[in-house]
Protein backbone atom coordinates (compact mmCIF):
# COMPACT_ATOMS: atom_id res chain seq x y z
CA UNK A 1 0.00 0.00 0.00
CA UNK A 2 1.28 3.62 -0.56
CA UNK A 3 3.14 4.81 2.40
CA UNK A 4 0.61 8.16 2.01
CA UNK A 5 -2.30 6.47 2.40
CA UNK A 6 -1.01 4.10 5.19
CA UNK A 7 -0.14 7.76 7.25
CA UNK A 8 -3.80 8.78 5.99
CA UNK A 9 -5.30 6.10 7.84
CA UNK A 10 -3.01 6.24 10.60
CA UNK A 11 -4.45 9.98 11.63
CA UNK A 12 -8.03 8.88 10.87
CA UNK A 13 -7.05 6.05 13.43
CA UNK A 14 -5.15 9.06 16.09
CA UNK A 15 -8.78 11.55 15.23
CA UNK A 16 -11.29 8.76 16.17
CA UNK A 17 -9.23 7.65 19.12
CA UNK A 18 -8.93 10.91 19.88
CA UNK A 19 -12.58 11.18 20.08
CA UNK A 20 -13.25 8.32 21.38
CA UNK A 21 -10.84 9.03 24.42
CA UNK A 22 -13.23 12.32 25.01
CA UNK A 23 -15.73 10.44 24.69
CA UNK A 24 -14.48 7.84 27.73
CA UNK A 25 -13.24 10.40 29.95
CA UNK A 26 -16.89 12.56 29.94
CA UNK A 27 -18.36 9.31 31.52
CA UNK A 28 -15.46 8.91 34.27
CA UNK A 29 -15.18 12.64 34.94
CA UNK A 30 -17.46 14.20 38.29
CA UNK A 31 -20.33 16.43 37.08
CA UNK A 32 -18.37 19.29 38.36
CA UNK A 33 -15.97 19.11 35.63
CA UNK A 34 -18.63 19.51 33.06
CA UNK A 35 -20.31 23.02 33.55
CA UNK A 36 -21.01 25.21 31.31
CA UNK A 37 -17.87 27.00 32.55
CA UNK A 38 -15.67 24.56 32.07
CA UNK A 39 -17.29 23.55 28.56
CA UNK A 40 -16.66 27.32 27.69
CA UNK A 41 -13.28 27.25 28.85
CA UNK A 42 -12.40 24.10 26.59
CA UNK A 43 -14.40 26.02 23.41
CA UNK A 44 -12.11 28.77 23.83
CA UNK A 45 -8.88 26.65 24.28
CA UNK A 46 -9.15 24.90 22.06
CA UNK A 47 -10.66 27.20 19.30
CA UNK A 48 -7.08 28.74 19.29
CA UNK A 49 -5.12 24.75 18.87
CA UNK A 50 -8.12 24.37 16.12
CA UNK A 51 -7.24 27.81 14.37
CA UNK A 52 -3.27 26.85 14.42
CA UNK A 53 -4.09 23.82 13.04
CA UNK A 54 -6.27 25.11 10.40
CA UNK A 55 -3.61 27.65 8.92
CA UNK A 56 -0.76 25.14 9.25
CA UNK A 57 -2.71 22.53 7.58
CA UNK A 58 -3.45 25.03 4.39
CA UNK A 59 -0.15 26.11 4.48
CA UNK A 60 1.06 22.81 3.85
CA UNK A 61 -1.50 21.70 1.59
CA UNK A 62 -0.59 25.03 -0.26
CA UNK A 63 3.29 24.44 -0.45
CA UNK A 64 2.70 20.95 -1.14
CA UNK A 65 0.41 21.90 -4.61
CA UNK A 66 3.19 24.70 -5.39
CA UNK A 67 5.66 22.02 -4.90
CA UNK A 68 3.51 19.65 -7.50
CA UNK A 69 3.16 22.25 -9.71
CA UNK A 70 6.74 22.60 -9.86
CA UNK A 71 7.56 19.39 -10.69
CA UNK A 72 5.25 18.94 -13.03
CA UNK A 73 6.88 22.62 -14.84
CA UNK A 74 10.27 20.87 -14.55
CA UNK A 75 9.27 17.52 -16.39
CA UNK A 76 7.64 19.84 -19.33
CA UNK A 77 10.73 21.95 -19.38
CA UNK A 78 12.68 18.93 -19.78
CA UNK A 79 10.80 17.23 -22.24
CA UNK A 80 10.71 20.38 -24.21
CA UNK A 81 14.60 20.65 -24.37
CA UNK A 82 14.73 17.10 -25.23
CA UNK A 83 12.67 18.15 -29.01
CA UNK A 84 14.68 20.88 -29.14
CA UNK A 85 18.35 19.22 -28.91
CA UNK A 86 17.01 16.56 -31.37
CA UNK A 87 15.98 19.46 -33.76
CA UNK A 88 19.12 20.89 -33.57
CA UNK A 89 20.74 18.19 -34.31
CA UNK A 90 18.64 17.26 -37.52
CA UNK A 91 19.72 20.94 -38.81
CA UNK A 92 23.37 19.95 -38.18
CA UNK A 93 23.60 16.94 -40.09
CA UNK A 94 24.23 14.14 -40.51
CA UNK A 95 27.38 13.42 -38.54
CA UNK A 96 25.15 14.55 -35.20
CA UNK A 97 22.70 11.10 -36.54
CA UNK A 98 24.78 8.80 -33.44
CA UNK A 99 24.25 11.33 -30.68
CA UNK A 100 20.42 11.44 -32.04
CA UNK A 101 20.27 7.61 -31.55
CA UNK A 102 22.05 8.08 -28.02
CA UNK A 103 19.29 11.41 -27.28
CA UNK A 104 16.57 9.17 -27.67
CA UNK A 105 17.83 5.98 -25.70
CA UNK A 106 18.31 8.57 -23.07
CA UNK A 107 14.74 9.70 -23.32
CA UNK A 108 13.33 6.80 -23.21
CA UNK A 109 15.42 5.32 -20.21
CA UNK A 110 14.44 9.05 -18.33
CA UNK A 111 10.65 8.40 -19.22
CA UNK A 112 11.00 5.23 -17.62
CA UNK A 113 12.52 6.09 -14.77
CA UNK A 114 10.35 9.08 -13.69
CA UNK A 115 7.20 7.08 -14.85
CA UNK A 116 7.37 3.47 -14.63
CA UNK A 117 4.37 1.07 -13.97
CA UNK A 118 4.82 0.44 -10.51
CA UNK A 119 4.83 3.82 -8.98
CA UNK A 120 7.49 2.29 -6.18
CA UNK A 121 10.30 2.35 -8.97
CA UNK A 122 10.41 5.31 -9.55
CA UNK A 123 14.11 7.03 -10.05
CA UNK A 124 14.96 10.56 -9.92
CA UNK A 125 18.20 10.49 -10.20
CA UNK A 126 19.97 7.22 -12.33
CA UNK A 127 23.34 6.91 -12.57
CA UNK A 128 22.94 4.47 -16.04
CA UNK A 129 20.58 6.87 -17.66
CA UNK A 130 22.68 10.25 -16.62
CA UNK A 131 25.45 8.47 -18.42
CA UNK A 132 23.40 7.90 -21.69
CA UNK A 133 23.58 12.36 -21.74
CA UNK A 134 26.88 12.40 -21.23
CA UNK A 135 27.51 10.24 -24.29
CA UNK A 136 25.22 12.91 -25.81
CA UNK A 137 28.08 15.40 -25.12
CA UNK A 138 30.61 13.38 -25.87
CA UNK A 139 29.45 12.40 -29.14
CA UNK A 140 28.66 16.42 -29.52
CA UNK A 141 32.32 17.60 -28.75
CA UNK A 142 33.46 14.88 -31.00
CA UNK A 143 32.20 16.74 -34.04
CA UNK A 144 34.18 18.84 -36.29
CA UNK A 145 31.63 22.10 -37.60
CA UNK A 146 32.73 22.82 -41.23
CA UNK A 147 31.18 26.43 -41.55
CA UNK A 148 29.69 29.13 -39.06
CA UNK A 149 26.63 27.40 -39.66
CA UNK A 150 27.68 24.18 -37.95
CA UNK A 151 29.35 26.10 -35.55
CA UNK A 152 26.62 27.88 -34.24
CA UNK A 153 24.14 24.73 -34.51
CA UNK A 154 26.55 22.76 -32.11
CA UNK A 155 27.31 25.66 -29.58
CA UNK A 156 23.24 25.67 -29.41
CA UNK A 157 23.30 21.53 -29.35
CA UNK A 158 25.71 21.90 -26.02
CA UNK A 159 24.02 24.26 -24.50
CA UNK A 160 21.30 22.35 -24.37
CA UNK A 161 22.35 19.05 -23.50
CA UNK A 162 23.65 21.04 -20.35
CA UNK A 163 20.94 22.52 -19.46
CA UNK A 164 18.96 18.98 -19.87
CA UNK A 165 21.55 17.82 -17.12
CA UNK A 166 20.53 20.44 -15.08
CA UNK A 167 17.09 20.21 -14.77
CA UNK A 168 18.21 16.76 -14.27
CA UNK A 169 19.30 17.91 -10.48
CA UNK A 170 16.92 19.76 -9.75
CA UNK A 171 14.52 16.48 -9.98
CA UNK A 172 16.90 14.40 -8.24
CA UNK A 173 17.04 17.18 -5.30
CA UNK A 174 13.32 16.59 -4.79
CA UNK A 175 13.75 13.80 -3.16
CA UNK A 176 13.77 14.32 1.00
CA UNK A 177 12.52 18.27 0.65
CA UNK A 178 8.83 17.46 1.96
CA UNK A 179 7.26 18.13 5.37
CA UNK A 180 9.31 16.69 8.06
CA UNK A 181 7.64 14.00 9.75
CA UNK A 182 7.93 15.31 13.49
CA UNK A 183 6.09 18.79 12.13
CA UNK A 184 3.44 16.63 10.76
CA UNK A 185 3.17 14.33 13.90
CA UNK A 186 3.29 17.24 16.14
CA UNK A 187 0.02 18.78 13.73
CA UNK A 188 -1.72 15.19 14.63
CA UNK A 189 -1.62 15.49 18.19
CA UNK A 190 -3.06 18.86 17.59
CA UNK A 191 -5.75 17.62 15.49
CA UNK A 192 -6.16 14.48 18.13
CA UNK A 193 -6.44 17.14 21.10
CA UNK A 194 -9.52 18.77 19.03
CA UNK A 195 -11.32 15.28 18.80
CA UNK A 196 -10.60 14.46 22.28
CA UNK A 197 -12.81 18.03 23.26
CA UNK A 198 -15.37 17.33 20.52
CA UNK A 199 -15.89 13.75 22.36
CA UNK A 200 -15.90 15.13 25.53
CA UNK A 201 -19.42 17.15 24.88
CA UNK A 202 -20.55 15.28 22.40
CA UNK A 203 -23.89 13.95 22.99
CA UNK A 204 -23.30 10.11 23.00
CA UNK A 205 -26.23 9.22 19.64
CA UNK A 206 -25.17 7.59 15.96
CA UNK A 207 -25.51 11.42 14.65
CA UNK A 208 -22.67 12.51 16.92
CA UNK A 209 -20.43 9.63 16.23
CA UNK A 210 -21.12 9.37 12.41
CA UNK A 211 -20.72 13.42 12.27
CA UNK A 212 -17.24 12.52 13.95
CA UNK A 213 -16.01 9.73 11.81
CA UNK A 214 -16.84 12.04 8.54
CA UNK A 215 -14.58 15.34 10.24
CA UNK A 216 -12.19 12.68 10.81
CA UNK A 217 -11.83 11.08 7.51
CA UNK A 218 -11.93 14.50 5.62
CA UNK A 219 -9.04 15.72 7.77
CA UNK A 220 -6.78 13.07 7.42
CA UNK A 221 -7.74 12.98 3.40
CA UNK A 222 -6.14 16.69 3.92
CA UNK A 223 -3.01 15.38 5.62
CA UNK A 224 -2.89 12.25 3.18
CA UNK A 225 -3.33 15.12 0.23
CA UNK A 226 -0.41 17.41 0.62
CA UNK A 227 1.69 14.45 1.83
CA UNK A 228 1.06 13.07 -2.19
CA UNK A 229 1.55 16.41 -3.83
CA UNK A 230 4.89 16.51 -2.21
CA UNK A 231 5.89 13.26 -3.48
CA UNK A 232 4.87 14.43 -7.08
CA UNK A 233 5.55 10.97 -9.05
CA UNK A 234 4.54 8.11 -7.74
CA UNK A 235 1.47 7.25 -5.22
CA UNK A 236 -2.22 7.97 -6.10
CA UNK A 237 -1.37 11.95 -7.30
CA UNK A 238 1.28 11.95 -9.46
CA UNK A 239 2.72 14.21 -12.28
CA UNK A 240 1.14 14.00 -16.00
CA UNK A 241 3.77 11.62 -18.14
CA UNK A 242 2.23 12.93 -21.03
CA UNK A 243 4.89 15.27 -21.95
CA UNK A 244 8.02 12.81 -21.92
CA UNK A 245 5.78 10.67 -23.95
CA UNK A 246 5.00 12.76 -26.38
CA UNK A 247 8.97 13.62 -26.61
CA UNK A 248 9.74 10.14 -26.98
CA UNK A 249 7.37 9.27 -29.58
CA UNK A 250 8.85 12.37 -31.45
CA UNK A 251 12.23 11.26 -31.39
CA UNK A 252 11.00 7.52 -32.59
CA UNK A 253 8.49 8.98 -35.59
CA UNK A 254 11.71 11.44 -36.31
CA UNK A 255 12.92 10.10 -39.98
CA UNK A 256 16.80 9.54 -40.64
CA UNK A 257 18.86 12.72 -40.12
CA UNK A 258 18.78 14.79 -43.90
CA UNK A 259 20.72 18.02 -43.90
CA UNK A 260 17.56 20.83 -43.25
CA UNK A 261 18.45 23.79 -45.85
Amino acid sequence: MNSTLIIGLIVLVALIAGAFAGAQARDRLPKHHLTDETKNLVSVSTAVVATVSALVLGLLISNANTSFTRLGGQVTALSAEILRLDHIMRRYGADAEPARNTLLQYAEHKADDLFPDNPADVRLSNPATYELLQRVEDNLLALKPANPRDQWWLAQATTLAAKIGDTRWLLAQQIGQGTPKAFVALLVFWLAMLFASFGLFAPPNLTSAVTLTLCALAVAGAVAMFLELEQGFGGVVRISPEPMRQAVNSLEAEPSNQNSP
